[in-house]
């Protein structure tokens, strides 16, 4: 069924990779619920169970129908955009912006399944696709800075650091967790981020950072999760006079490409380095199965939002399970296996404090500046838009601002650079939608 001895694999070398992945991702089981409850009024626990069903249920249609050694959960960057931008950003409900994620992973089961959707990648600027996930990583990096208390506006300066004293416990010990993954990562230590969170939140609890409550349980009766929790009627109507808005639509369809095109980036980008970290690719040098494994990622983003979690989209991190010898599927269905076997865990991913997901934040932002070496800022056409969606994000806290002004200070360029012709269709469409929030934005 997963043509192991076809690949070049066995049994355990897959079943070895499929944990090794997970230990490498399983932090997402602690960070994703910490993001999104965030203020938002999502509940802990349902985010929790939401999060691993989704990833199981994802990460087994890449196992059966892909059969690629590839995980899946929700996104880092694209759940930060769903709690910073739209809910406590744009003011939207939860409600209305898991709407967006389901409409989002429907279109791309239609574009999956006719075999557009790859398409429609290649014609976003490349410049803009690398400088999306250094500007995310950034973002990311910024939160964990700020979740752990690590910077603060109370320093004299706009933002600055924290004296780390044991007035300000929670930073010290985030730093130290950021040491440890470090060290773990550098010497390669299978689910290095994973390990930094464990150990962090164990060094916590001496610091009065960690609490442990008196009724704590290792093994306990997950919660249900979210279903079917969608605002159609928001998607247009304005929630003060309940009459039908422009200005809401026009904001929710900048909701709604941001998570399109985050989701597209992710995904291509994770299984062409997978592919080619594993040979998985075809004599013409495409990878094996692309349109499964595009189908995986949309059916996960649908479940996901159908149960109450943000993007679900291709983990990199699926790269230490390849490097552990994963070839196919199998290695995937251990991994979601793992995923279930975790619902069980509640109360152990609970305790688990922002001090100790903070360097795990922070150090994903490392692994997403890597893309910023693949952007020509000799071209000023391409490296100026580049360097504007990169600045905006951490600096407006918004990563749809970032994906908007990136993509209109590239047609500006473009056309003054005497290159419009250039500029895909699609790019002058996006300019156009993101030109119109921003004037709705202005004159509401």
């Amino acid at each position: 069924m997963f043509k192991i001895k076809e690949r070049g694999s066995t049994v355990s070398r897959e079943v070895v990779a499929g944990i090794t992945t997970f230990l490498a991702m399983a932090y997402i089981l602690a960070l994703n619920p910490s993001i999104l409850a965030d203020g938002t009024g999502m509940v802990w626990s349902k985010v929790f169970t939401a999060t691993a069903i989704s990833s199981a249920i994802a990460t087994l249609v890449m196992a059966f129908v892909a059969n690629l050694p590839v995980a899946l959960a929700p996104g880092l960057g694209l759940n930060a955009f769903f709690t910073y931008s739209v809910v406590l950003g744009m003011g939207c409900s939860w409600q209305l912006a898991l709407t967006a994620v389901l409409l989002e992973g429907v279109l791309f089961i239609i574009l999956s399944i006719v075999g557009i959707r790859e398409a429609i990648i290649k014609s976003i600027p490349n410049s803009i696709k690398k400088a999306v996930s250094v500007g995310i990583g950034l973002f990311i990096t910024i939160i964990g800075l700020a979740n752990a208390g690590i910077v603060s506006g109370d320093t004299g300066t706009l933002i600055g650091f924290v004296n780390f004293d044991l007035q300000h416990s929670a930073a010290l010990v985030a730093v130290i967790g950021l040491i440890i993954t470090i060290i773990l990562y550098i010497l390669k230590v299978p689910g290095a981020i994973l390990i930094g969170i464990a150990i962090t939140t164990l060094i916590g609890i001496p610091f009065g950072v960690t609490h442990v409550p008196e009724n704590f349980s290792i093994i306990s009766k997950p919660d249900s999760p979210y279903f079917f929790q969608f605002d159609f009627k928001g998607i247009a109507i304005d929630p003060v006079t309940g009459g039908f808005s422009g200005a809401v639509f026009g904001k929710f369809v900048v909701i709604f490409f941001t998570f399109l095109f985050t989701d597209m980036f992710d995904t291509l980008g994770t299984l062409m380095g997978i592919a080619e970290q594993g040979n998985l690719k075809d004599k013409d040098g495409n990878i094996v199965n692309a349109k499964g494994a595009l189908l995986s990622d949309a059916v996960g983003t649908v479940t996901g939002a159908c149960l109450g979690t943000s993007t679900v989209t291709s983990f990199v991190e699926s790269s230490s399970g390849v490097a552990a010898g994963g070839r196919t599927g199998l290695s995937s269905l251990v991994t979601a296996i793992f995923f279930l076997l975790a619902l069980f865990f509640n109360d152990v991913f609970a305790i688990i404090p922002a001090a100790a997901t903070a360097p795990a934040l922070i150090f994903v932002g490392y692994l997403m500046m890597k893309s910023v070496t693949g952007i020509d800022f000799t071209d000023p056409t391409e490296g100026i838009p580049a360097f504007i969606t990169i600045m905006v994000m951490p600096f407006a806290y918004s990563i749809s601002k970032g994906i908007a002004w990136g993509i209109i200070s590239y047609v500006i360029c473009k056309v003054a650079g005497k290159k419009a012709k250039n500029v895909s269709v699609v790019t002058w469409i996006l300019a156009i939608i993101f030109i119109a929030d921003i004037i709705f934005e202005a004159v509401k």
